[in-house]
């Protein structure tokens, strides 16, 4: 994902948090909030206790490329999704069926 699609400064995280515009399941968080810019942005947070860096560089990959899937129909926002520990032991599949679940939710695909 390019880097103005990136959220990392912990400022930008601690701001959309504080808006309060949030959803959760079993396996995510979400906060999301408007934007100034045309299209989305996104940051991933996943705790250390979901394991070493390997597993949680995984759970990472695999929201990104879930958000891919979506990339030209999520409205513009600033989206954080925190990973929780029901997603570490799900399949891919899954883990897909979870994000598109909590996007349709929150209405941050455009239809």
């Amino acid at each position: 994902m390019k880097k103005e699609y990136r959220i990392k400064r912990e400022k930008d995280f601690h701001t959309i948090i504080k808006r309060k515009k949030s959803f959760a399941n079993r396996q995510f968080v979400i906060y999301h909030s408007p934007n100034q810019q045309d299209h989305f942005r996104l940051g991933i947070s996943v705790s250390k206790k979901l394991g070493k860096a390997h597993k949680r560089n995984k759970l990472k990959r695999y929201v990104r490329e879930a958000i891919k899937q979506h990339k030209d129909r999520i409205v513009d926002r600033d989206i954080i999704i925190i990973i929780r520990a029901g997603a570490v032991n799900i399949s891919f599949e899954d883990f897909v069926k979870s994000i598109n679940h909590i996007l349709r939710n929150t209405k941050l695909l455009k239809i």
